[in-house]
């Protein structure tokens, strides 16, 4: 497709944006597809999600009726995996946490030798924690690195915030109840500082794979979350080994 920008540079940035995250009929049938490796949020069933150890999803996590669900309880059902690796992407959905909750969605996660990590976008109830988060640890944060600006609005415990997660080569958002309330850049000046600072600061190019699992994180908490959007920018099928 021949665009010209020219002094509507911001305007064909717009448009150019909108063609590479296929906001036509192929995203909504990429969103619709039954293949785990293109949406594994399909809300129905826990395909195309596995445990630490790679195993089926027995207990725990279970979606119906278009809502991941994870009820704590003894054993842990500890965090899941993605089956399939994921470059670009944008993930919209909702997100309601128990009082004093905390949870997350972590991506482009791998292993980092005993460890397994990735960004999180920080799923909190900020007003009801035992105690008060710091600002990077917060709702909608991405995870002891970049605290939500101003612009965040959080909804009472109990309830559903919207969120969205894009992340597009090095370029990272979060947003929150229809406002970006953080933009990173993965390598940059600013970036590298903040590494330095958080408790990353010794996992060697954390977060510099450009593909990687997405993880639902379980820290003991009752969490749901629903009204899934997913749409990978490539749709190449990769499985990596955990």
């Amino acid at each position: 497709m021949k665009t010209s920008c020219g002094r509507g540079a911001i305007a064909c940035f717009a448009i150019v944006w909108a063609i590479g995250w296929g906001l036509s009929e192929a995203a909504e049938n990429h969103f619709a597809s039954a293949d785990p490796a293109i949406n594994p949020f399909d809300g129905e069933s826990m395909r195309g999600w596995t445990t630490a150890t790679g195993l089926p999803i027995e207990s725990g996590w279970d979606a119906a009726d278009g809502v991941i669900h994870m009820k704590p309880g003894l054993p842990r059902p500890g965090n899941i995996f993605t089956t399939y690796e994921y470059g670009d992407f944008l993930l919209s959905f909702e997100w309601k946490i128990a009082p004093g909750g905390n949870s997350g969605i972590k991506y482009r996660v791998r292993s980092y030798g005993s460890k397994t990590l990735g960004c999180e976008y920080q799923i909190y109830d900020d007003v009801g924690a035992k105690r008060p988060p710091k600002p990077k640890n917060s709702a909608g944060a991405l995870y002891d690195l970049y605290e939500p600006n101003g612009a965040k609005v959080l909804k009472p415990v109990g309830e559903y915030n919207t969120a969205k997660i894009v992340v597009r080569g090095n370029v990272i958002e979060h947003w929150l109840n229809g406002h970006r309330i953080v933009s990173a850049t993965i390598g940059d000046a600013e970036w590298q500082r903040r590494i330095a600072e958080s408790k990353f600061s010794d996992v060697e190019n954390f977060a510099m794979n450009p593909r990687g699992k997405i993880m639902l994180t379980d820290h003991g908490s009752e969490v749901w979350l629903r009204n899934f959007k997913f749409e990978p920018a490539d749709t190449t099928k990769v499985s990596a080994a955990r």
